[in-house]
């Protein structure tokens, strides 16, 4: 079999899972029940944040709540500083994707 194959969490509890971290990208995926998030931290790479379901209310560097919804895909520069939650009902899900990979020379800031 020349492909590998990758799961993710299928539910509704609060999941954080690294489903592929390697030398070219790390991609995962998040499920966020009403009130759940992440803890407030800098971006440690170039990411893409891709909302699969509910509506993603994130804060960038104190700028203020924004709010995403199903089919936006947000770009998020290195060592931003982010607040990640979900303030709805529904649940939110996300796939993030970090490329360069956190650590690599690619990725450092002059």
């Amino acid at each position: 079999m020349i492909e590998k194959v990758y799961q993710i969490t299928k539910g509704t509890t609060k999941t954080i899972e690294r489903v592929i971290a390697d030398d070219h990208v790390h991609f995962m995926h998040m499920i966020l029940p009403k009130g759940e998030g992440l803890p407030i931290h800098l971006s440690n790479a170039n990411l893409y944040m891709s909302v699969l379901k509910g509506t993603l209310a994130i804060d960038l560097n104190d700028q203020g709540i924004h709010y995403y919804e199903v089919g936006t895909i947000l770009n998020i520069p290195l060592g931003i500083k982010m607040d990640v939650h979900n303030e709805k009902e529904e649940i939110l899900e996300l796939f993030v994707i970090k490329t360069p990979v956190p650590g690599s020379t690619v990725n450092q800031k002059n």
